[in-house]
């Protein structure tokens, strides 16, 4: 019995801790998050833009862009629709313009949520140039504090580095960086040895892009690798609540049904890195550090040796991380 209390006394102190400690972490200036999304060959971009959106209502972060690095026709439609839908009509939609690739939406859930709720994007074309918009945004924030959030491919990433003096900013793109931004949260690559040679999605489909923004980024970078979104599954919740006319909802319901493996919620690599890059990952997870090194097949390996980045490693157990995630993603927008 006394080990019993002894357990109950520790849990309730360590989770004492942990709200008191998001509590203060609330209070402090929100994050200025640019989020940068493939928005189509999977789902989990809705779920994590739901969740920054779930965040920016709690005074938590201010989303200063939504840019997509995907050429497809619906890409930009689609992100319009979310950022409607939660009350944030004219944050900047972008799209990549330069080197770009075009990848359509097996599920077909963005012509699903395109023709049922209200954007005013209705094409690629009515959106900004994805390199311009990064160039104007981050010449006029303060030095060192955006963050930006990638959950797609790293082409806008690699077209920013790249870039020349322009009528926003006298300095070459990895000057602008290293001056404007104070953290690049990825989710890319692997960081499990078990898995071999791994090729992952984000990495892979367009490696050159990758391999150049990362050899090249003036910044910390956190990765979330495909390890960690694979094993937390979510959107299963929300697909069960009676929440009604939501593109996030229904998304996840139509999605969810087409593939065996969801059947448990669809795995959640694009949310863990937006939660990360608003929260920070201390209470969440652990990191090792180090320094990526993207071959040219779009395979990655780990520096140990290096300094600037760090890759996550599981810290709180899966099912917290379901349930915190879950939570968020039903959150509904503002009155």
């Amino acid at each position: 019995m006394k080990n019993i209390l002894t357990a109950f006394f520790l849990l309730l102190v360590s989770t004492l801790f942990f709200v008191s400690q998001m509590k203060a972490q609330t209070k402090q200036t929100p994050v200025r998050i640019i989020f940068d999304s493939d928005m189509g060959p999977d789902y989990d971009d809705v779920g994590a833009l739901a969740i920054l959106h779930a965040m920016a209502d709690k005074g938590e972060c201010e989303i200063l862009a939504t840019v997509s690095s995907n050429e497809h026709s619906l890409t930009t439609a689609a992100l319009n629709v979310l950022n409607t839908y939660f009350k944030r009509p004219g944050i900047p939609v972008g799209v990549v313009r330069e080197n770009g690739i075009n990848i359509s939406c097996p599920q077909k859930w963005d012509s699903l949520i395109v023709s049922k709720y209200p954007h005013a994007i209705k094409s690629n074309s009515e959106a900004h140039d994805a390199l311009k918009l990064y160039r104007k945004i981050l010449a006029a924030q303060p030095d060192t504090s955006v963050t930006i959030v990638t959950v797609g491919f790293l082409t806008n990433m690699s077209n920013l580095i790249a870039s020349k003096p322009d009528e926003f900013s006298s300095l070459s793109g990895k000057e602008l960086v290293k001056k404007k931004v104070k953290l690049l949260v990825s989710m890319a690559g692997c960081f499990d040895d078990k898995m071999g040679t791994f090729k992952e999605f984000n990495l892979m489909k367009d490696a050159a892009a990758s391999k150049f923004a990362f050899d090249n980024w003036p910044t910390p970078v956190i990765f979330s690798g495909f390890e960690i979104g694979e094993k937390i599954h979510t959107g299963l919740p929300i697909t069960k609540s009676r929440i009604s006319n939501s593109p996030v909802k229904d998304v996840f319901a139509h999605c969810i049904p087409l593939d065996k493996n969801d059947a448990n919620g669809r795995m959640s690599w694009d949310e863990t890195a937006v939660l990360v890059a608003v929260r920070g990952y201390k209470y969440y997870f652990e990191a090792v550090k180090g320094k990526i090194m993207v071959n040219e097949d779009g395979s990655n390996r780990w520096n140990k040796n290096g300094t600037r980045d760090e890759y996550l490693t599981f810290k709180m157990p899966v099912g917290q991380l379901q349930n915190i995630i879950d939570s968020l993603m039903m959150h509904l927008p503002r009155k």
